[in-house]
């Protein structure tokens, strides 16, 4: 492995005050502590050369000769379902922007995409436009303001589970809040017109293969309680492909929030069907919550990753912190030299992780609450301190892996559910939108407003419901992350926009898949820029996943050849290979001539939709 190591003695001690303040004397110590250390930090850039292609390892489910993308110059839009980015590239037809096709999709997948695209969830978006202007939307649930630090623990202090099912489990939704701060900023077509297509599905869609498949595999849990099971189960059954599934009361609402924005979902009707379903359930959402809900404009994460620049999302995300921490102490290799998926690029970027979670699991929370050392974690500094811990040929067991700063601090967040969906956007103009949005688990809480017609999310599982005790996942949950009213749960949602040397907009990234979304992210970023790969190979690649606890090295089904196994494990590696398939990234990357190259991930499908395509691949 080849390190270039240069002296940042001068940058760090001039860091030292400024990343101190707002902690405890603690971070200043270790900071000069560091500092007293040679830190290697590489600043050496890709060599120029021609794409990487991956040789894909036998069995690989997804091989790159069997996959392309849409290409397109006018603008692109890729999610999770083709009726959504139909609906959100028309709109890039009508003359709208980025934000106007994100508002279109956003609410178009409320409706085809049940599971996880919602009006009853929340999210995060980036925002990139034409000028240079960067922000970051943050739409996150909130704890409704009867929450409790102990409320999902029963008489002896045991964990149930009423954060993830029922009532009890939802917390106050921002989408409707988020799409609408996000149109009132930079939106340009009407807010009616936006909205009108995804009426038009509510009243009545055919049901495509994904949702009939969706549907059918969990009609069990969705038949729990009756508002659901009469939206999705008609007759106690699921559809089948090719039936029109029709949602008047979801209509009803979406006609509300078409006509009233914002307070056609907060207040007036919807807030009162909300409120009785509370009522008629225990649970614990009132109007006032809902008058109360404000979506929030935070300064993202920034950080350089060799000639790039990386925008993503800030606390209470940790997926830009965390996928800084990763980049950063990766930058310090030549990873075209050590060979993609070889013995030591694995071990490199499992060593980064290691850490990159550790911190993230101690540190992240609602920034609305909670100090953090953002800029410590993200720094080349903290990065190159963190690099000289990994030994070129052991793993480090994870129990030898602390947080890296001495303050506060005690375990991490909770496995927040993998059942998410993302979608980017980037129109003609060069404005650019990566919106990744969630109800947790698939079909949330499983409860329908009734006479609403949309599904609430179980968010509330996300706070540390016991803190410093390991949770069913086996992680240790702080007290940064513990309930309180009106917080933020911590999330993994990376919505990410990465620009070029030469400040453009080169890739729009996301994924779902809980803990696993920094893991996804961060190798999409690094198979472009570290390999040059084309979309297709960066997007077909097999992932690896490690969240520093428990101490295991996942990757996908057939992603990795038994001999990279067995180097791994005589490293000290634990090593697992999932039953399944790690994320659904959808992608645009921008080719050096201008044209879109839009992806959507093969393992869960998808469909990316160009303005103007030259040609197109459906897979």
């Amino acid at each position: 492995m080849t390190v270039v190591v240069t002296s940042v003695l001068e940058g760090c001690m001039r860091g030292i005050v400024r990343f101190s303040q707002g902690f405890s004397s603690g971070i200043a110590l270790v900071v000069l502590v560091l500092c007293s250390v040679e830190l290697g930090s590489a600043q050496n850039s890709l060599r120029e050369g021609d794409p990487l292609e991956f040789d894909a390892p036998a069995n690989w489910a997804f091989p790159a000769d069997r996959v392309a993308p849409t290409y397109g110059v006018d603008g692109m839009v890729t999610t999770i379902d083709r009726v959504a980015s139909e609906i959100g590239s028309e709109m890039l037809r009508r003359g709208g922007n980025a934000i106007d096709a994100a508002v279109a999709v956003h609410f178009a997948l409320a409706v085809v995409n049940p599971e996880a695209g919602n009006i009853g969830g929340g999210g995060f978006m980036i925002v990139r436009m034409a000028d240079g202007q960067i922000d970051a939307l943050d739409f996150r649930e909130t704890a409704p303001l009867a929450s409790t630090r102990n409320m999902f623990l029963n008489e002896t202090g045991d964990v149930t589970d009423r954060s993830r099912i029922g009532h009890l489990a939802a917390g106050i939704p921002g989408s409707v809040a988020g799409l609408w701060e996000a149109h009132q900023r930079f939106g340009s077509l009407p807010w009616k017109d936006l909205v009108e297509p995804s009426v038009a599905l509510a009243e009545g869609m055919i049901v495509h293969e994904r949702l009939a498949q969706s549907l059918g595999t969990h009609a069990e849990k969705l038949q729990q309680y009756p508002a659901t099971a009469a939206v999705f189960l008609a007759n106690g059954q699921p559809p089948r492909v090719g039936d029109r599934l029709m949602q008047p009361d979801l209509a009803a609402t979406l006609r509300r929030i078409a006509s009233n924005g914002k307070d056609g979902f907060y207040q007036g009707e919807t807030a009162e069907l909300v409120e009785a379903e509370m009522q008629r359930g225990n649970g614990i959402i009132t109007r006032e919550d809902l008058a109360h809900y404000r979506a929030v404009w935070r300064s993202p994460i920034v950080f350089q990753y060799r000639d790039h620049t990386v925008v993503s999302m800030p606390p209470p995300s940790s997926g830009g912190v965390a996928i800084a921490k990763i980049l950063n102490i990766i930058e310090g290799y030549d990873l075209r030299d050590v060979g993609f998926l070889s013995r030591d690029h694995i071990h490199i970027w499992t060593e980064a992780a290691k850490r990159a979670f550790a911190d993230r699991n101690s540190y992240l929370a609602d920034p609305d609450f909670v100090s953090q050392p953002v800029d410590v974690l993200i720094s080349d500094e903290y990065a190159a301190a963190r690099r000289m811990e990994i030994h070129p040929e052991q793993a480090t067991p994870s129990q030898q892996v602390q947080p890296g700063l001495q303050r506060g601090g005690n375990g991490g967040a909770p496995q927040e559910g993998e059942d998410t969906t993302h979608y980017s956007i980037l129109d003609n103009d060069g404005n650019a939108v990566a919106v990744t949005t969630t109800i947790n688990s698939l079909y949330g809480s499983l409860v329908t407003v009734t006479g609403a017609g949309f599904l609430l999310n179980n968010e509330m599982d996300d706070f540390a419901i016991r803190p410093n005790t390991p949770n069913q996942f086996g992680l240790v949950q702080g007290e940064e992350n513990a309930i309180e009213p009106g917080k933020r749960m911590l999330s993994s949602m990376s919505p990410t926009i990465v620009l070029d040397a030469t400040g453009h907009v080169r890739l729009v990234t996301g994924s779902p898949g809980g803990p696993t979304i920094i893991s996804s992210v961060a190798q999409i970023i690094s198979n472009i820029v570290d390999f040059n790969m084309d979309l297709d190979d960066a997007t077909v690649a097999p992932r690896l996943h490690h969240q520093h606890f428990p101490d295991v090295l996942s990757f996908e089904l057939n992603g990795l050849d038994l001999n990279i196994r067995s180097a791994l494990q005589e490293m000290g590696h634990t090593v697992d290979e999932r039953s399944g398939y790690q994320g659904n990234v959808q992608s645009i990357l921008v080719l050096p001539d201008g044209t879109l190259a839009g992806m959507a991930d093969p393992r869960r499908g998808g469909a990316a939709v160009g303005v103007r395509h030259v040609r197109e691949v459906v897979q």
